[in-house]
């Protein structure tokens, strides 16, 4: 990043680090011709595989792809009565991403909302008795980076035997008692945009901890199909013209028969070579956004802005660093992001705030279990900053110094 003017240069709240090493990678990739997810891929997806600790995991074209895959597999007919179906609710919290909520509808699912609390997650008090006997799962994220109640959600879903599917799309490096988020789920997503932890350009996996479900994730990312040979490869199985499949004719193809409704989400070879240089330093851009969080939270803790809590148990890996303003603050949230934004410091909203206020969801089914008020509070209230590796502290500094002078006109 070119040398830093105080006032001048934009500090996003968000952004990648690229250098030559992704260059190389992806070069390479081109060189050697094959286009689609091959060798660079397999390496990523071991790579992730093993800085997680997880069972698998299995890229996909974004972040969004990944929620919709791991949310299709759990409705598979393969699963018998545990699938999830038309008309199930699946519990998940307002205060979020809508790609999180999406594929719960697009199933004829039924999303049931609860409030957050102080760690700007679900309120785990409130979970069990939002439960009924049409309940087949939890669908949550780790917020802006910030575990979730790791033991009570799991407890709770093994209790009711329930799905668990954790979105790590901002968490990615995040610890339970020193265990990686994403790792308690069934099943966990990442997502490789520009904005994460890691970047891909776009991209997406999707982690997987419970090996029956693999083949199920396999198929709705690879067309819905029934084959799980790899691109380039051929009768895997051994049996690829001896099965009999549904109504078709004995020893149908197996690369030609398709047990879901599915679609291609595959990644590029391209993208995976980024993600293998990305994941090379993958431990170090977490620490850095650790740093950074801390640099602010030690500069702006004598303020009266509002940070979120943190579990004991957890280690979060910062996606950005949220400030909640008090609801009897002297100025509000506007005033407040457009002053950092007119002196080029970029912001951001805890995204939906409230998705039972967005468009999307005006005539949708949905439930809400209690209310809503610290969803709102978020809504109305809530902002965060960036802590991204590629700022400095020079950068970080200016920041702290632009909201205490805001402060002291108010």
């Amino acid at each position: 990043m070119s040398s830093f003017i105080a006032g001048k240069t934009f500090i996003p709240a968000s952004g990648q680090v690229v250098g030559d090493r992704e260059k190389e990678y992806m070069h390479d990739a081109v060189d050697k011709g094959w286009l689609t997810a091959g060798a660079y891929n397999f390496k990523f997806e071991q790579g992730m595989t093993k800085y997680l600790g997880c069972k698998a995991v299995r890229t996909v074209n974004s972040g969004s792809s990944a929620n919709l895959v791991a949310f299709s597999a759990l409705t598979s007919p393969k699963l018998g009565d545990r699938a999830i179906k038309r008309g199930d609710e699946v519990i998940s919290v307002a205060c979020g991403f809508p790609t999180t909520i999406n594929p719960i509808l697009q199933f004829g699912c039924v999303p049931v909302f609860l409030d957050v609390d102080a760690t700007l997650n679900i309120r785990v008090s409130a979970l069990e008795s939002a439960i009924t006997e049409k309940t087949k799962a939890i669908f949550i994220a780790h917020t802006l980076g910030n575990p979730f109640n790791v033991e009570a959600v799991v407890a709770i879903a093994k209790k009711y035997n329930l799905w668990l599917i954790e979105d790590c799309c901002d968490a990615l490096g995040a610890e339970w008692n020193g265990q990686k988020v994403g790792t308690f789920g069934h099943l966990a997503t990442l997502s490789f945009f520009p904005a994460h932890h890691i970047t891909m350009g776009e991209g997406g996996a999707v982690i997987v901890n419970d090996m029956e479900l693999l083949r199920l994730v396999e198929s709705f990312r690879d067309w819905g199909r029934d084959c799980w040979c790899a691109p380039g490869s051929d009768n895997t199985c051994g049996m690829r013209f001896d099965q009999k499949h549904g109504d078709l004719p004995q020893g149908y193809d197996h690369k030609y028969v398709f047990s879901h409704v599915g679609y291609n989400l595959k990644i590029t070879e391209m993208q995976a070579a980024c993600g293998v240089a990305q994941l090379e330093q993958v431990q170090e851009f977490v620490e850095a956004r650790r740093s950074n969080y801390a640099f602010l939270a030690d500069k702006l803790q004598h303020t009266n802005l509002w940070f979120p809590g943190v579990y004991p148990q957890a280690n979060p890996s910062w996606f950005g660093f949220p400030i909640t303003l008090a609801d009897d603050c002297d100025f509000d949230r506007d005033t407040f992001v457009r002053y950092l934004n007119q002196n080029q410091i970029g912001t951001r909203l805890l995204f939906a705030g409230n998705a039972t206020k967005q468009p999307f969801l005006k005539g949708q089914n949905y439930r809400v279990h209690g209310e809503l008020r610290e969803t709102d509070s978020v809504m109305n209230n809530t902002l965060w900053l960036g802590v991204q590796p590629a700022l400095t502290k020079e950068m970080l500094e200016y920041v702290a110094e632009k909201v205490f002078a805001f402060m002291g006109d108010f």
